[in-house]
């Protein structure tokens, strides 16, 4: 079956800053059941700077820091107050943040944790005084404190050169007197519609007129314009001690969230090392727990072995055994992953080779595993951006408020909706991220990195919850393996296997379903079922928003993709 999607493309030319808008049509073959994949557009080139995104305004953002003398980290930072603006309901100043920088001057990789915690007040047994066996996703019950801010801070303290007032200045603009919305997000927006419109501030906020706003149609807020001025004019403080903290205290207590002052004010990001495995001579970086990205890492430990280049990419074989590998990394995931601060992850033996090797057994070549468990151990919507400027300073950035608006609460008339990652949480005592007072929630938002014999060699990420991990391992199979651009490795078909476990402690027994995008034709479908695979006739969405800048330190070269799943591009000159 065939079908349109329409996206667009940007680039910039020399030093000015054309951005060049286009459409194509990508056909889905399904009589080519593996073969290479039809490039949506060309990749990106520059060698100044370099940015991608989902929404071209934040892209563009991020290039005119650049050019006014900003690094990486100040571009991305701007980027990010845009996309906050521009696509409200994936991320903002309510949600949280993770960063994986390559700083050009050491050689070597950072990594932020900037994700919130769970309030003082909150735990299982106060959940369970309400007769709740999980935490709701949507409503004040599933809030966090929010990271975003204090991560900004800690980006710019560390490695930024500009001022508050330079990187907020594009957001405030866009938030003051309008933008005109794209296309997918408003039919993402649409969505979140009757969410919004049971929450009197939300509804003022984000539903003018009492409706979604639709593609092209002109959306201010000036209550975001005014948060971000406050942080403009206090810093950091003003989100987490300021008006800011203020109001969003006063909405909690009206509505009766757990939220108190000590929460805020207590609230603090913390540096990480990144943790890698080498994949064919590649070094892949992830954040370790509470995310998810060393999902990513087992996954490619448990793909080594195989000969996937000659398999061919989407074919039944090769998509066989990335859904056996995702099965196996999952169950670990849902086991054993956490916050650190609270409980010992054996990140160590869960990305090493010989824990693999052990894994890998469990893996037929044949048929489909119903039945996966975790290893066992002696040790106990969502934006993607990622930044690269002259110097090779990188910046692999991603910010989330989780589900679509996240708790689908606005506190007053702030202009921003409060995450919901608290959801996440488990409710058994006896799971390794079960609740507790101002512990970190799992994180489904994963950064990554690629590097090559000590050198910056890929930025990049995929978002869309429990898509990501799975997502990076087919990215990096199609870069490496199949040896396909960084357009190209964003362009081809993806899988998404649902289930069968969860972080919140939640495990099916049948297996879990495999959603197939309709490239991949009905010849390796049939294959896949008759291995034992469940595999799902829908799922046109859901298979992540990938963004990637491959660097070539040697040439002084940068080259772009994004993904056409999204409205966003990359712009290098």
């Amino acid at each position: 079956m065939r079908h349109q999607t329409v996206f667009t493309a940007c680039s910039l030319v020399a030093t000015t800053l054309a951005l060049l808008m286009a459409s194509a049509t990508i056909l889905h073959a399904g009589d080519r059941p593996h073969g290479p994949p039809r490039k949506t557009r060309s990749s990106v080139v520059g060698r100044r700077g370099m940015a991608a995104t989902s929404q071209p305004l934040a892209t563009l953002a991020a290039i005119r820091v650049l050019e006014r003398g900003g690094n990486a980290v100040d571009a991305a930072i701007a980027a990010n107050a845009v996309i906050g603006v521009v696509e409200p309901m994936s991320n903002g100043i309510g949600g949280d943040l993770f960063a994986i920088v390559w700083d050009a001057k050491t050689k070597k990789l950072y990594g932020l944790n900037a994700s919130g915690r769970a309030p003082a007040a909150a735990s299982i047994d106060r959940f369970k005084q309400l007769g709740m066996t999980s935490i709701p996703s949507f409503g004040p019950y599933s809030w966090s404190v929010p990271g975003c801010v204090d991560g900004w801070d800690e980006l710019r303290k560390r490695f930024g050169t500009k001022s508050w007032s330079d990187l907020l200045a594009p957001a405030i603009d866009y938030a003051d007197n309008g933008f005109a919305v794209s296309e997918i997000i408003a039919g993402d927006w649409a969505l979140s519609q009757r969410g919004l419109s049971r929450v009197p501030t939300s509804a003022a906020c984000y539903l003018p007129g009492g409706h979604a706003p639709k593609a092209g149609e002109i959306f201010r807020n000036p209550g975001l314009a005014r948060s971000l001025r406050a942080i403009v004019a206090h810093g950091r403080d003003g989100f987490y001690r300021g008006p800011i903290a203020e109001q969003i205290l006063a909405y909690s207590k009206s509505v009766g969230g757990l939220f108190a002052s000590e929460d805020f004010e207590k609230h603090a990001s913390t540096w990480v090392e990144p943790v890698s495995t080498n994949y064919r001579g590649y070094d892949v970086w992830e954040l370790p727990p509470n995310g998810q990205g060393i999902a990513a890492l087992q996954m490619l430990n448990l793909l080594e072995p195989y000969d996937l280049k000659a398999l061919g990419p989407n074919s039944a074989r090769t998509l066989h055994l990335m859904i056996e590998a995702k099965k196996l990394a999952y169950e670990d995931r849902g086991t054993y992953y956490t916050d650190p601060e609270f409980a010992q992850v054996p990140v160590a033996r869960l990305i090493s080779k010989e824990y693999a090797r052990e894994r890998g057994k469990l893996i037929n070549p044949d048929h489909a595993n119903d039945h996966p468990e975790p290893g066992k151990l002696a040790e106990a919507d969502t934006i993607y951006m990622t930044v690269v400027d002259g110097d090779m300073n990188a910046v692999s950035l991603i910010q989330s408020n989780f589900n679509g608006f996240g708790s689908g609460h606005v506190p007053g008339g702030l202009g921003f909706a409060l995450q919901n990652r608290g959801c996440l949480f488990a409710l058994d005592p006896t799971h390794a991220n079960r609740l507790e007072p101002r512990k970190r929630p799992f994180h489904t938002i994963i950064p990554a990195f690629v590097t090559k014999d000590g050198k910056p060699w890929l930025s990049f990420g995929l978002m869309g919850g429990d898509m990501q991990a799975q997502g990076h391992a087919q990215v990096i199979c199609n870069l490496i393996d199949f040896g396909m651009d960084v357009q190209e490795a964003g362009d081809a078909a993806r899988f998404r296997h649902a289930g069968s476990s969860d972080p919140t402690g939640t495990r099916a027994r049948d297996g879990g379903v495999v959603f197939l995008e309709s490239e991949i034709g009905p010849e390796v479908r049939a294959a896949l079922k008759a291995m034992g695979h469940n595999v799902s006739a829908g799922g046109r969405g859901g298979y992540g928003g990938y963004q990637a800048i491959r660097i070539d330190v040697d040439r002084g070269v940068l080259t772009g993709g994004s993904d056409p799943r999204k409205d966003g591009c990359a712009i290098g000159y």
